[in-house]
């Protein structure tokens, strides 16, 4: 017999959504709590035991008040760091959300592939081992953004962003040799919402690898076969700073959660 299960999706920021409304496409009749941590963004300027110590408590004190039958950490910085700790502290499953980089380097004809992410996912040695199991064959070039993350925040708060800010971001990601880049991992869940104005500034056509369906088809598996489905139950945003989001905000998250979204 179905049930509708509680799904909590927790990110450092806004970025989370674009893996959001992928899990809710294949599980529309789910009832869906999502936490921005913008009290503490962006994790980029914390140290790694700092977001350990931040992140593994206050994701078991959601646990503990939404009772969820499955969390999404929907940040690659996040992941890199916690999962280890949450899966030793609590019980309820959870999916993770990592570099691409195995279906990069699978798909890719020209075996040169960028990994676009914030400057402290590309540095773990979670990444690195990402590409040694999986990249033999592939040069694979880390690039580290500065700001890429806070440019796609600033944009889905209607806020005007430059294309030479997005352009400058994502430059290293190509490079033009004996073969050029042809493949692109988006290595921060922020990064899709920026995707039509990366395309367009790009030097050259590269694919780029977004691995929110991949989360979404993990998180539905989980779930099993019939739960979840239905009609839409629609879902709730929280930010830990307790800060009303502005009516610009509140209107670009309206197509995500509809016109009552906001604890």
């Amino acid at each position: 017999m179905s049930h509708t299960p509680t799904i909590l999706v927790f990110d450092s920021g806004l970025g989370g959504l674009t893996v959001f409304r992928e899990i809710v496409k294949l599980r529309p009749g789910a009832r869906y709590v999502y936490v921005a941590d913008d009290a503490y963004f962006p994790y980029g300027q914390h140290t790694e035991d700092e977001i350990v110590a931040r992140v593994v408590p206050l994701v078991g004190d959601l646990i503990a008040e939404h009772r969820p039958n499955l969390v999404v950490i929907a940040c690659n910085t996040a992941s890199t760091l916690v999962m280890t700790h949450l899966r030793e502290a609590y019980s309820v499953p959870f999916v993770g959300t990592v570099p691409a980089i195995k279906p990069a380097c699978a798909s890719s004809k020209t075996k040169r592939v960028s990994v676009l992410g914030t400057k402290g996912t590309v540095k773990r040695e979670y990444t690195k081992k990402l590409i040694a199991d999986f990249a033999h064959d592939c040069d694979v070039t880390l690039v580290g953004a500065e700001n890429l993350a806070s440019l796609a925040e600033a944009t889905l708060r209607g806020e005007r962003v430059s294309n030479d800010a997005i352009a400058a971001e994502i430059a290293p990601c190509f490079l033009n040799g004996d073969a050029r880049t042809d493949t692109v991992v988006l290595a921060c869940t922020h990064y899709p919402l920026l995707l039509d104005q990366m395309v367009a500034l790009a030097p050259w056509k590269v694919d780029w690898i977004d691995p929110a369906p991949a989360i979404a088809r993990r998180v539905s598996d989980l779930l099993g076969a019939a739960n979840g489905l239905g009609e839409p139950i629609g879902g709730r945003i929280i930010f830990t700073s307790e800060q009303a989001p502005s009516p610009v905000l509140a209107k670009a998250l309206m197509p995500f959660f509809g016109a009552s979204f906001v604890s």
